[in-house]
């Protein structure tokens, strides 16, 4: 199924949106511009999706049309679904109510939880508190989404409902039509139903909170804070009261959830007559105090239009970090994309920088020098969405990895997948290690290099054998027979942790991060831990039955699990996938999987039978590098051909454009780096493989004042392999850029051609990085 959206449709209500200053003809457009909010928001569309997902959740994007400012603490969405319930996102397209604004802090694309949200929903005429009951109708036909600016007609209330936003707040308009009674409702969304909200109706203002509840590890905890909101309205309320679910309490100023499930809010009334009521929120996690600051910092000498034009503003430097010239659709599906990486991880210190300790909430600490940082979707993430960042934000990036580093500080053990501001053990692997790593090596150092390697060192060599802080996700999982056998046997199941088997791909990624924490040793000097780390790296082996070249279960003793078939879509020792698929996850040693495998030949016979029989699966992250690894084989045409081949079955403008849940940024990420014709195989390594690009020129600002350009000449649909090349007028013969090729600035100029030049960077000469070739 393909969306009613149109190239043409979207420039004219655009046009409308914008203010004069930032009209342009279609040659002009500003990247922004190019944004369509809402894709992954409708179930996959793709045949990859429908053939290998099991979970419902599985087969849709899980993003919502966010508006805000790129990291920001809070972004603004339109509320179809009114819990903060795991795996239910706040909006589905496919949805016909709308419940109001929510203030949500939605993990990007996931199946997780929101957390500490709000909702704010307008009315007229009666008044109606429960948010199914009070769901209005509303069409997409007057649904205009934009990064920076949402509005919605609803019609059966006359209202049109707008919303723009700052890092740590936002500005809403109600225009009311009707000339009938307009109302205002205010609902935190617990759950759990302990939101707090006051009314002080003298001095136009609402204030509230919603407790945060931990998820996986400790689920249904308390977390230790909140989400905190201020909102301030322009106009005199006339009447206002409380409400606990359906019993209204005119007058009634303040109220408190009482019991789990439990719906309370507040609602102002504004009168009988047409008319606009602006309200100005501020959100925070460490206190109402700490929300009203941020609302008087950001907005409070702000109106709705200058504050839509900063947020544009701000939209519009950190996505013109890539300029590209092709197709309208394909600026449309690059835009979009680089906009869902830039959604988590999220904002979490107030303008003061003071933010909620680590996993605990108190006391409360201050980010001097840098802004602090979390909801990182690690085990999606470091790929690619990181590597990103480090790339294109790279002091953005190092407060990320500056605020990884404090939470390790704060809570002993450095985060596996730290979000909620809390622990947890939701995935497998370690890859804060890879995460650290890619900035090290790729000269990002505004963080405290040597705290973060202490800390990661402790996850790597410390078994954590206090149970109880085990539990809570401190400390690697299954590092005791992982260090014993060099592998995680099947014998070792993990009780404490979401995914509780999964041996296969804890070793794999495991050896993985080991490797990564052997680059940062070796930048910091510890040579000894280096080397150690260097042959724990090769841990891989250890799971790669060298008989069918695939990974697989191994218990104790040695002997391979029977019964095996490498293409089944899951087993248990496999993390959300099949043995065939997390065959690959390699990235730092491909040279050496190749010996296993019996060779290069051998090498892309397996790949072949994983593209052409159907078994690559796009929606989920494990396989993302894999049409990558060709090039590491000798044969580079083939990773431009698989790579072209994704980009246009897995991804559209439609609703439905992704083929799995974004994560975090990550399915996002691999499009961005691959229509401009490179990719991280294995971030911790300065490189990047070359792929096919999308566009006939690609021009990345890093960050460091230099432009780097890559010309596809005569690239097109068909013309998708590369016949030559040149890096700044030299013959350039090798399948990967460095890190610091990019950033010094320079061009590469790929000539295209319709038939693989079979011959192209096929020798020995520049083969990427690999364990067993260093």
């Amino acid at each position: 199924m393909h969306s009613r959206f149109t190239f043409s449709c979207v420039l004219c209500s655009l046009i409308f949106l914008l203010p004069t200053g930032f009209q342009h003809v279609a040659g002009q457009k500003t990247p922004v511009q190019y944004v369509e909010t809402r894709i992954g928001t409708a179930p996959s569309t793709t045949e990859s999706a429908r053939f290998h997902s099991e979970a419902g959740s599985e087969l849709k994007g899980q993003t919502i049309p966010g508006v805000g400012t790129p990291n920001g603490m809070t972004q603004w969405t339109p509320q179809t679904r009114s819990t903060e319930t795991k795996c239910i996102a706040p909006y589905y397209y496919n949805d016909s109510t709308f419940q109001g604004f929510r203030g949500t802090h939605w993990l990007n694309g996931s199946c997780v939880q929101d957390y500490g949200s709000f909702t704010i929903m307008p009315m007229s005429g009666s008044l109606t508190t429960n948010p199914e009951l009070r769901a209005t109708a509303f069409s997409h036909d007057k649904e205009e989404a934009a990064p920076e600016y949402y509005g919605v007609w609803l019609e059966a209330h006359k209202i049109r409902a707008e919303v723009t936003a700052s890092a740590r707040g936002a500005i809403m308009r109600f225009s009311f039509e009707s000339g009938d009674e307009s109302f205002i409702v205010i609902e935190p969304n617990s759950d759990e139903g302990q939101g707090f909200v006051e009314v002080f109706p003298e001095k136009g203002e609402i204030v509230g909170y919603n407790p945060v509840h931990r998820i996986y590890q400790g689920s249904g905890q308390p977390a230790g804070f909140s989400g905190y909101f201020v909102l301030k309205f322009d106009k005199k309320i006339v009447q206002f009261g409380t409400w606990r679910e359906d019993t209204l309490t005119p007058m009634g100023r303040v109220i408190t959830g009482k019991k789990k499930g439990e719906k309370v809010g507040a609602y102002l009334g504004f009168g009988e007559e047409k008319q606009k009521v602006h309200v100005k929120i501020g959100t925070s996690f460490t206190s109402i105090e700490g929300a009203r600051l941020n609302l008087e910092k950001e907005l409070e000498k702000e109106n709705f239009e200058t504050v839509r034009k900063l947020a544009q503003k701000s939209w519009n430097k950190e996505l013109g970090k890539v300029n590209v010239k092709g197709s309208e659709k394909d600026k449309v599906l690059f835009y979009s994309a680089l906009y869902r990486t830039k959604l988590s991880p999220r904002l979490f210190s107030d303008i003061d920088g003071r933010y909620p300790s680590f996993a605990g909430g108190t006391p409360l600490q201050k980010a001097d020098g840098f802004d602090y940082y979390c909801d990182f979707s690690m085990w999606d993430s470091f790929r690619a969405a990181m590597p990103l960042n480090v790339l294109l934000e790279p002091r953005k990036s190092g407060n990320m990895v500056q605020s990884l580093v404090k939470k390790a500080e704060q809570g002993g053990w450095m985060p596996i997948f730290p979000c909620w501001n809390h622990y947890t053990a939701a995935m497998t692997g370690d890859h804060a290690m890879s995460v650290v790593a890619d900035a090290y090596v790729k000269n990002v150092r505004n963080f405290d290099a040597e705290s973060a390697y202490k800390y990661l060192r402790k996850n790597a060599f410390e078994v954590n054998t206090n149970f109880k802080s085990y539990e809570e996700g401190k400390g690697r999982r299954a590092l005791q027979s992982y260090l014993k056998y060099g592998y995680v046997p099947l014998e070792d199941s993990v009780w404490q942790a979401f995914h509780k088997r999964e041996q296969v791909s804890r070793t794999l990624e495991y050896a993985y991060d080991d490797f990564c924490l052997s680059v940062l040793a070796t930048g910091l000097g510890k040579e000894q831990d280096a080397a150690q780390l260097k042959k724990r790296a090769l841990n891989y082996q250890h799971v790669i039955d060298p008989r069918t070249g695939y990974a697989r279960g191994r218990y104790a003793d040695g002997k391979w699990i029977s019964n095996f078939d490498p293409f089944e879509k899951r087993v248990s020792f496999i993390t959300e996938g099949s043995p065939a698929q997390y065959t690959w996850f390699v990235p730092q040693d491909i040279a050496g999987l190749q010996k296993i495998m019996g060779g290069k030949a051998a090498f892309v016979n397996k790949l072949d039978t994983l593209f052409e029989k159907g078994y690559y699966w796009h929606g989920n992250e494990p396989n993302h590098q894999i049409a990558y690894l060709y090039a590491f084989a000798g044969a580079p045409w083939k990773t431009q051909q698989w790579v072209t081949k994704t980009i246009r079955d897995e991804y559209d403008t439609g609703m439905g454009g992704l083929s799995g849940n974004e994560d975090g940024g990550q399915m996002s990420a691999w499009l961005v780096f691959s229509m401009m014709g490179l990719y991280p195989v294995a971030p911790g390594t300065p490189q990047y493989i070359l792929g096919s690009p999308a566009f006939g020129e690609i021009t990345i600002n890093s960050g460091a004042g230099k432009k780097f350009r890559i010309e596809a000449k005569g690239v097109s649909d068909k013309a998708i392999y590369i016949q030559s090349a040149t890096l700044n007028g030299q013959v350039f013969d090798r399948v990967f850029l460095t890190h610091d090729e990019i950033v010094k600035g320079g061009k590469l100029v790929l000539n295209m051609g319709e038939k693989p030049n079979k011959e192209w960077a096929a020798g020995t000469y520049g083969v990427p990085f690999s364990l067993s070739n260093n």
